[in-house]
């Protein structure tokens, strides 16, 4: 360090062209002078002596690491406590959405839970009547709401029964796992732990994108919906909604996401029968012999209710079906300050949130 100090307050040697260049100006300067010409001496002087211009020069390029985003994509995350509201707009549609971004979490990479309301709800009040935030902030994970909006269904409905809302690369399903990619791009998502849940037409809806796209999502959470199946237009959907006919069809099935279903059995608006087309599911996809437990338990608050869980020969959980005793078209253990909530019922976020975060992503 003392010998680094010493040199650099050493003069530096003058460059020799330099000073060739300043005997010439200084010469010529004495010339106009003794011909009495004193501006013109002065003029050449103040040429001279200007320093020389810089040499640009460009700094190298640092290797851009493999898979590396261009800086036009990459973004911050959104600062933790963040409830922001925004907009997407992609070929596939325009949606507005609101992101939470959890409190105290050190992960570089979070696992992203995808929320679709029910009909008349907004993504407040789904917000509010869950709960998820505050469990995001425990668990440390994204909360993605997208909302549908009134253009689309007057009521807020996610248009589930129509074809085009059915399969990959169409209406919902291709906006939805757009938005998807969108968000984990902007706030540091992990793409591997990417899980989708719903109420009502939402949870139906979560049913039909997870099964559209099982390389974006990794499990699915359906709260008091229909499942996949032969329903195209409103009409069927009604009468499944009554009751009157599951939503089912023959002939072998794809595989489906490990799914988690939740349904009341004093609803009203999708009758509790429906529950069961999610079992149908499983078992036309031929996963092999089932392995089934069944737990029966009561909430804190006094709701019974009955769990059955399905498991592959291999010990993974591929269903778990809840049946909440004496609920109706409500999201169990929800808060009371938000619409189609039931506070006695079991906590139906933190039973999402556990079986999601138990899951991974098939090979």
């Amino acid at each position: 360090m003392l010998v680094s100090s010493v040199a650099s307050m050493q003069p530096r040697k003058p460059n020799q062209g330099a000073m060739a260049d300043l005997f010439k100006t200084l010469s010529k300067a004495a010339r106009l002078v003794r011909k009495g010409r004193p501006m013109s001496a002065l003029f050449a002087m103040q040429g001279g002596l200007k320093p020389p211009a810089p040499v640009k020069t460009r700094s190298p390029k640092a290797p851009r690491r493999p898979g590396a985003k261009p800086e036009a994509v990459r973004q911050m995350r959104p600062a933790p406590g963040t409830f922001g509201t925004h907009e997407f707009d992609c070929k596939d549609g325009k949606i507005s959405f609101r992101l939470y971004t959890p409190r105290g979490s050190k992960r570089r990479s979070l696992p992203l839970v995808v929320m679709l309301h029910g009909c008349s709800q907004t993504a407040s009040d789904f917000a509010t009547g869950t709960g998820m935030n505050a469990l995001a902030d425990e668990l440390g994970c994204l909360v993605l709401y997208p909302q549908q909006s009134q253009r689309a269904n007057l009521a807020r409905c996610w248009n589930w029964h129509r074809p085009r809302n059915q399969t990959r690369g169409e209406g919902e399903p291709a906006l939805i796992a757009a938005l998807v990619r969108h968000v984990l791009a902007i706030a540091a998502g992990n793409p591997k732990r990417v899980f989708i849940a719903g109420i009502s037409a939402g949870g139906s809806a979560a049913a039909i994108i997870g099964s559209a796209y099982p390389d974006v999502f990794t499990a699915v959470g359906v709260h008091s919906g229909v499942a996949r199946g032969t329903i195209r237009t409103l009409p069927s959907a009604l009468a499944a909604m009554r009751g009157e006919g599951r939503a089912r069809s023959s002939g072998r099935a794809a595989r489906p996401l490990p799914t988690i279903v939740l349904h009341g059995d004093k609803d009203r608006v999708v009758h509790p029968s429906n529950a069961a087309g999610f079992l149908d599911t499983l078992e036309r996809s031929q996963p092999g012999p089932l392995v089934s437990r069944t737990y029966c338990g009561k909430s804190g608050k006094g709701r019974d209710f009955t769990r059955k869980v399905y498991r592959s020969s291999g010990g993974n959980i591929l269903l778990e079906d809840w049946t909440i005793h004496g609920s109706g078209h409500e999201w169990s253990g929800g808060s009371a300050f938000a619409s189609y909530t039931d506070p006695l019922g079991p906590d139906a976020s933190r039973e999402m949130m556990r079986f999601f975060l138990s899951q991974r992503r098939a090979s």
